[in-house]
């Protein structure tokens, strides 16, 4: 692939991430809001408070991992960990028979 391509490949990959992203953030906002509007109610107090925080708790750990893993580069090449682990694989399978024909 060209370099102007990949640049135009990651440039969309990088607006799709962010539009989802948003996206989701907003639906979960909008779901939080009827939770908290819920609390009002005084028989429904105690129903939406549990999901709300536990909600609140996965959320902020996914948004945690989602951050690292944008500023660590983990999206800059999303394929280049499948030739590494190719790479890998074979240089594995080599010394396997390397050693099984020492023991030979």
């Amino acid at each position: 692939m060209s370099p102007a391509k990949e640049q135009k490949a990651l440039t969309w990959v990088h607006w799709f991430f962010f539009v989802i992203v948003f996206s989701a953030g907003t639906l979960f906002f909008y779901k939080l809001y009827t939770f908290l509007s819920t609390i009002k109610n005084d028989e429904m107090a105690g129903f939406a408070f549990d999901p709300i925080v536990i909600y609140g708790c996965v959320a902020l750990g996914f948004l945690c991992l989602l951050g690292w893993a944008y500023l660590s580069g983990q999206f800059r090449n999303v394929e280049q960990p499948k030739y590494e682990m190719l790479e890998r694989w074979a240089k594995q399978e080599k010394e396997d028979v390397r050693i099984l024909e020492e023991h030979n």
